[in-house]
């Protein structure tokens, strides 16, 4: 299952609900990349959502 290293966001589960009212099973996925980042000094390979991107929360390596 795909997991953000920073957060530790992940799929959850719902349903998708029709006019009519009928319910099928869904998943919403968080928005996952993959980036070279600076960790304690070293350059690794981690997954990242996007919205800890976006604040900031990683130094992208260069």
């Amino acid at each position: 299952m795909a997991v953000c290293t920073v957060c530790g966001k992940t799929t959850k589960f719902g349903n998708q609900v029709s006019f009519a009212g009928n319910r099928n099973n869904r998943t919403f996925k968080p928005n996952l990349q993959t980036v070279r980042a600076v960790i304690n000094g070293r350059i690794k390979k981690v997954t990242v959502c996007t919205r800890c991107l976006k604040a900031g929360k990683i130094q992208k390596a260069i």
